[in-house]
């Protein structure tokens, strides 16, 4: 018994091992392209009408990653980033949710779970009860739960760091830093959290009280990192970004199965 028990857990044991070195590659991944883009931006792209093309260009692109830089910290929160190692979790989580916005890990980490257990519900924190199918309102109500006092001082510490030390332009610190962190909360709120919770014509399937996009695996990932496959994600929190689109289509071929053994 015990050997049959130490056989099978060598499969899960390299499962969890794969996963993490996956997940962490492709953190570094974006976190490195990142960091890459915006310096090279900040300090050195040189900002002008000839250029403003470009510049669009690379805002969107940090705009992109800096929602996949959230997602990764939210694979943290669920120990999908690098299973069965709470600690190194815990630590890339938090640091990147402070370099995202100056937010606290143990705040969002808690209301987070919190917005699992009570989803589509007045009990969590990411839905507004008031307003469950307005986009503005809703999203005026997730900034002032979110971004605190410690959040503006963190970005207003950037901005005069950026001016004072490196002489960086305003142009350029809004164009490469505010645009892309504002557009980026956008993002991530349209298709991880308004889409897949707001009130429509159609009902939730389940007490997840979360829908999933039917867009395909490049759509997906452009949008948010497929964080759109959202019931998937509320079903099977333990599965990373990366793997959602596999998820979810093994979920749409049982249901397409189901479906024709009932005809």
């Amino acid at each position: 018994m015990a050997a049959r028990a130490t056989t099978a857990a060598k499969p899960a044991a390299l499962a969890r091992q794969d996963q993490t070195v996956v997940g962490l590659g492709l953190a570094a991944a974006v976190v490195g392209a990142l960091a890459g883009l915006h310096a090279y931006s900040i300090f050195v792209f040189e900002l002008g009408w000839a250029t403003a093309p470009i510049a669009l260009v690379l805002a969107v692109l940090q705009c992109w990653l800096f929602v996949g830089v959230f997602i990764v910290a939210h694979d943290a929160m669920h120990g999908s980033l690098a299973p069965g190692r709470p600690r190194l979790n815990s630590a890339i989580g938090a640091t990147l949710l402070f370099l995202y916005a100056g937010f606290s890990w143990t705040r969002l980490r808690d209301a987070h779970f919190a917005h699992h257990r009570h989803a589509g519900t007045a009990q969590d924190p990411d839905f507004c009860a008031d307003h469950p199918r307005a986009f503005w309102p809703w999203y005026a109500t997730f900034l002032k739960r979110y971004f605190g006092i410690g959040s503006v001082l963190f970005v207003t510490g950037v901005f005069w760091l950026y001016h004072l030390a490196f002489d960086v332009g305003v142009g350029k610190m809004l164009l490469f830093y505010a645009v892309p962190s504002i557009g980026s909360s956008l993002q991530l709120f349209y298709f991880g959290t308004f889409r897949p919770h707001r009130h429509g014509e159609d009902r939730f399937v389940d007490r997840h009280n979360a829908r999933s996009d039917s867009f395909g695996p490049v759509a997906s990932l452009a949008s948010c990192f497929h964080f759109g496959y959202h019931h998937e994600h509320h079903c099977h929190p333990d599965t990373p970004w990366w793997a959602l689109p596999r998820k979810r289509a093994s979920v749409l071929a049982r249901t397409t199965a189901g479906e024709e053994a009932g005809q």
